[in-house]
């Protein structure tokens, strides 16, 4: 009997405890929720209406002058207090360097370690300032970055939104180098390129140099070849009259006489190294009055010029010896000449 009596009494203490604490938890969350909206979130709007913004949005560059920065180490914390807020107002959270919300804050920090007011601002601040920071960053303003980057450190050392911008910061450092040696390719590129063309109009330039120059040497060789061939018709001319006719009963007697000459061909190989010669020729004029058995006797210099005095002589033609009016072979030599 005093048994069920006491498990009936725990059971009913146990349904009177539930709804206590249902109640407690219910009262906890109110006040949760009054201290939101009646305490905090008026703080925080406050805060934003003195900043300009919202953590949100994006921190704007003032248009006015940046100011000169203030002699920090020279002012008390009131004054520290209200050159911060001023700072705020104007949305001067890290920039400039020495005339900033943040450096005053922690100004007063490092006078008053336990001021609330900083603290509290630092704090709340973080966030539009390191959107500043990360402005800094896009713009490519590396060093300002580091140096914001820098004092948001001073105030919040374990705050992750410093591993963020610190990574950024190296990306666009890397992006930045990349671009830069990627310029540097291309501008060593088309000064390769502009070099390659100069190269090749001089390349140009020089062969058309040289094709003139054996142009001219072609010509010249022309002219001697041309002088060459008077020289040996004024020479067989000579040759010619200055050989008797011997009349017989029997019929004439006569040497050989030349009728048509041949120019030698001046070597392509001595042209070019300008070298000059002779070549002395044995040939028999047959009764046709074509040169055979062509040989050289002598030549200055040796075998430079031999081919092209035996070609030439083998293209001339005679009216061949006479004896009692009999066409008779006859030995014939011929000194060739080669000048340029």
């Amino acid at each position: 009997m005093d048994t069920r009596y006491k498990i009936e009494a725990h059971r009913r203490a146990r349904g009177a405890i539930r709804p206590l604490v249902i109640a407690i938890i219910a009262i906890v969350v109110l006040l949760a929720v009054a201290a939101w909206f009646l305490i905090i979130k008026p703080h925080q709007e406050l805060l934003m209406a003195e900043s300009g913004g919202h953590p949100s949005t994006p921190v704007t560059s003032s248009t006015r002058k940046a100011p000169p920065p203030a002699n920090v180490a020279a002012m008390d914390d009131d004054q520290l207090l209200i050159e911060a807020r001023n700072a705020m107002n104007e949305q001067r959270y890290l920039a400039p360097a020495g005339n900033n919300a943040f450096e005053f804050y922690l100004r007063v920090l490092e006078v008053d370690p336990g001021n609330q007011v900083a603290s509290d601002a630092l704090r709340e601040t973080f966030p539009f300032a390191a959107t500043s920071a990360e402005q800094a960053i896009n713009s490519r303003a590396f060093d300002e970055a580091q140096r914001q980057i820098d004092l948001l450190a001073k105030a919040d050392p374990t705050n992750f939104t410093l591993t963020i911008l610190r990574s950024k910061l190296d990306a666009q450092r890397k992006t930045l180098n990349e671009q830069q040696q990627l310029a540097l390719e291309e501008e060593r590129a088309r000064q390769e390129a502009a070099e390659k063309a100069e190269a090749d109009r001089l390349a140009a330039e020089q062969a058309e140099a040289q094709r003139a120059r054996q142009l001219a040497e072609q010509q010249r060789a022309e002219q001697a070849r041309a002088a060459q061939q008077a020289r040996e018709q004024a020479a067989s001319a000579q040759t010619a009259d200055a050989t008797p006719a011997t009349d017989s009963p029997s019929g004439t007697t006569r040497s050989a006489v030349l009728v048509r000459s041949a120019m030698a061909r001046y070597p392509t190989a001595a042209m070019r190294a300008r070298q000059e010669g002779w070549v002395q020729v044995s040939f028999t004029v047959n009764t046709e009055g074509e040169p055979t058995d062509i040989e050289v006797i002598d030549s200055q210099p040796r075998r430079v010029f031999d081919r092209a005095a035996m070609d030439a002589v083998e293209r001339y033609r005679f009216n061949p010896a006479m004896r009692n009016g009999v066409a008779v072979p006859s030995v014939q030599q011929q000194r060739i000449e080669f000048k340029l």
